[in-house]
C-alpha cells in the first residue's frame, strides 16, 4: 500500500469568507482567475456546489497547444468554510476558508499526481491560488 503525497498551498485574501466563497464558486469568476499564468486561460466553467454535485473547468494554453478538463465531484460542502472533492482520477482535494479580522485564509490540500514533479505541482496550484487572491482583491 502506498501513501498518497499531499501538497498544501495557501493565500491570505483581503476579503470576507462570504466574498471569497462566492468568487471561488461562480463560473464567470472562475474563468477569470483559474490559470497559473498569462499563457493559460479557462474558457469554460461549470459548477454545481453541493454534495455529489460536479464541476468542470476547461484549462487551455492560449496558443492552442494543449488543453484539459479539470473536473470532480464534491464530497463535502460547508458554506463559507470548507469544500472537499474527488477529482476524475480519484485524487482528493480539500480547501478550507478561515476568516479573521476582515481577511480570509484559503488553504488547499491536494493529493499529488505521479506524472509531474512535486515542486512543479505545488508551484502551479500556488500560482492559480495567487491569481485567485489578486482577482478577488481587484474586485473589492
Amino acid at each position: 500500500m502506498t501513501t498518497q503525497t499531499k501538497i498544501n498551498v495557501t493565500a491570505v485574501v483581503h476579503a470576507s469568507a462570504e466574498t471569497v466563497w462566492k468568487i471561488w464558486n461562480t463560473p464567470s469568476d472562475i474563468m477569470q482567475w483559474n490559470c497559473p499564468d498569462l499563457s493559460w486561460h479557462c474558457p469554460k466553467s461549470e459548477n454545481d456546489v453541493r454534495v455529489n454535485g460536479k464541476f468542470k473547468n476547461r484549462m487551455e494554453a492560449r496558443d492552442g497547444s494543449f488543453g484539459f478538463d479539470f473536473e470532480g465531484t464534491y464530497d463535502e460542502v460547508d458554506l463559507y468554510r470548507k469544500l472537499s472533492y474527488r477529482l476524475a482520477d480519484a485524487r482528493k482535494v480539500t480547501t478550507i476558508f478561515t476568516e479573521y479580522d476582515g481577511k480570509t485564509t484559503v488553504v488547499t490540500t491536494f493529493d499529488a499526481e505521479t506524472e509531474n514533479d512535486l515542486e512543479m505541482q505545488k508551484q502551479g496550484w500556488q500560482a492559480i491560488l495567487t491569481n485567485f487572491s489578486n482577482y478577488v482583491e481587484s474586485k473589492n
